[in-house]
């Protein structure tokens, strides 16, 4: 097939930017018909062909069958477009929802797109377009829509720390996935599977900061969405056959709390790089101001860190201990690029490492009371290992291991005193809290 025109056509009146009728492109007034083998992205009015969606692969025939998506993805970029889809929004049952940011690239990370899919039909919404989000966030807080996200905690941090939003009534498709103790539980794995689509993983490390938009980019973001209402119903429908849905629905609800905090320094990051625990204390102490000083660097660049220096980098200036431009020369992975940018700067923060005193080692406390605790945890971790056998799923998807500590430490003796655990839902108490009581009773 010959490759459509990548300019823009306009549609007639009646086909807008909501793309209701489909691909329909043509001189207004002719007749116009369906351009089903050409996908297309709807800017406002304006339609852009995009080429041949690959077709499925029919060696690995799916579970379930769902159409492919026969509308265009819809590009929103104006106010005016995002105010006729919030209206439909509002008068939908469930939303399927993604969104894609820039956090592999800028150290000042933001949402770049909002993924919604509503009744066949794919949307990007492009906030660093629209002005105006807060008709989104009504849509998120509505207790009458159900959002469908796959791993939402990441996306509901990012939309709750950009613009503030709060939400209701979620369903989120991983954990769903790991209560019915599916064993590929990510968004490609499950397509395939359930759907037998292939998702391009060219663009998972994609820069969604940089405009315009690629064709093959908003195919990639619409398929995020497109099959998550279908996956949603399947899964309910496990769930609730297997009486897991009440799990699921206090795992959501909690879901919905996390907060959403910009993403804090991490000031002790560096112990845990790569060959940090081969260094000397000294070389330790270099390694932390170079941590420290990547940081102030990434910031003012607004870069990713690593993409300032990789952490392997750091690490064998903190093993060299350069002193000279010619020590700096052997680095390995320090480029001429970078010696030139940075160089300076890396020297002297080197220099000032090295004439400070080394801190205090600090030393762990044990005592009877931690070994106690310690040893309830064990036990109630081989409990729960022998329940998630039972069950068919991933121990942490019985209790996480954050609750398992609350458990040893506080060590409940009544129901009563098990409801006071934080982390232990109504459904959790109802299936383990007997024997959660018995076996602690054992421990004390």
């Amino acid at each position: 097939m010959s490759k459509p025109s990548l300019g823009p056509r306009r549609a007639t009146p009646g086909d807008s930017s909501m793309g209701g009728e489909g691909c329909q492109l043509g001189k207004p007034g002719a007749g116009l018909r369906p351009c089903s083998s050409v996908p297309v992205c709807y800017n406002h009015d304006e339609p852009i062909c995009f080429g041949e969606r690959p077709p499925l692969d029919t060696a690995h025939p799916p579970s379930h069958t769902v159409p492919l998506p026969t509308q265009p993805p819809i590009l929103v970029e104006t106010q005016a477009a995002l105010d006729r889809l919030l209206e439909r929004l509002r008068q939908a049952e469930r939303v399927g929802v993604d969104t894609e940011s820039n956090g592999f690239y800028a150290y000042f990370e933001r949402v770049c797109l909002v993924q919604l899919a509503v009744d066949g039909d794919d949307y990007v919404v492009d906030p660093l377009a629209v002005p105006d989000l807060s008709g989104l966030g009504e849509v998120f807080a509505s207790p009458h829509v159900e959002k469908v996200f796959h791993a939402a905690e990441f996306d509901l941090i990012s939309l709750k720390r950009d613009y503030g939003f709060r939400f209701a009534n979620l369903f989120d498709t991983m954990i769903a996935a790991r209560i019915l103790g599916w064993k590929r539980y990510g968004l490609g794995s499950i397509l395939e599977e359930r759907f037998g689509v292939h998702q391009d993983k060219r663009f998972q490390r994609a820069d969604w900061g940089q405009r315009p938009l690629t064709p093959a980019h908003l195919e990639y973001a619409r398929l995020d969405v497109h099959y998550l209402p279908a996956l949603r119903d399947l899964q309910y429908e496990a769930l609730v056959r297997r009486g897991r849905w009440e799990k699921a629905r206090e795992a959501f609800a909690r879901l919905a709390e996390v907060p959403g905090e910009a993403r804090a320094f991490d000031l002790e990051g560096y112990l845990r790089l790569p060959g940090a625990r081969d260094l000397t204390p000294r070389q330790l102490h270099v390694l932390r101001a170079l941590y420290r000083y990547r940081d102030g660097e990434a910031r003012r660049l607004d870069r990713a860190p690593f993409r300032v220096l990789p952490d392997r980098t750091l690490v064998a200036l903190s093993q060299a201990c350069p002193r000279d431009e010619q020590d700096l020369a052997r680095i390995p992975g320090l480029t001429p690029h970078l010696r030139r940018q940075f160089g300076r700067g890396l020297l002297e923060v080197v220099r000032q490492a090295l004439r400070e005193e080394l801190p205090e080692p600090q030393h762990g406390t044990s005592g009877p009371l931690d070994r106690t605790v310690k040893d309830r945890y064990e036990a109630l971790r081989e409990w729960r290992r022998e329940v998630a056998r039972a069950e068919g799923v991933e121990p942490d998807v019985v209790l996480s291991n954050q609750v398992l500590w609350e458990l040893a430490a506080r060590c409940p003796a009544t129901p009563e005193e098990l409801a006071q655990v934080p982390g232990l839902s109504p459904w959790d108490r109802k299936e383990y809290g007997q024997d959660l009581l018995t076996l602690l009773r054992r421990l004390r």
